[in-house]
C-alpha cells in the first residue's frame, strides 16, 4: 500500500511539472483559445479522477483523489467562464436609440 501511495504522489508531481512547462511556453495571445479548446479533455479528467477516488482505500489517497475532482471541476468552470467571455467579445453591441435619432437630426 505504500507503494501504491508513493506512486500515486510521484504522478501527481510530475503533472504539476509537466503543466507549469505546457503553460509556460503558451503565448499569452492563444491562452484564451486553447483554455477554452481544452474543457473537454478536463471533463475526462473529472470522469478519470472520480473513478479512481471510488477505488481509494487510505486517508491520503481519498485526500488527493478529492483534490484532483476539486482542482479539475475549478479548471472546468474557468474554462467555460473564460470561453463566455471570449464569445461574448464578438457579440453586436446593441445600439442606443438616442444616439441614434441625434445622428440623423
Amino acid at each position: 500500500m505504500g507503494n501504491t501511495i508513493l506512486q500515486y504522489l510521484t504522478v501527481f508531481i510530475l503533472t504539476i511539472f509537466v503543466g507549469i512547462e505546457v503553460i509556460a511556453k503558451v503565448p499569452a495571445i492563444l491562452h484564451t483559445p486553447l483554455m477554452s479548446g481544452s474543457n473537454a479533455i478536463h471533463g475526462v479528467i473529472i470522469v478519470g479522477s472520480m473513478i479512481v477516488l471510488g477505488s481509494a482505500s487510505g486517508g491520503l489517497e481519498i485526500a488527493l483523489g478529492t483534490a484532483a475532482v476539486f482542482l479539475a471541476t475549478l479548471n472546468v468552470v474557468g474554462g467555460f467562464t473564460v470561453t463566455d467571455r471570449m464569445l461574448g467579445m464578438f457579440k453586436a453591441k446593441p445600439v442606443d436609440k438616442k444616439k441614434t435619432e441625434e445622428v440623423a437630426k
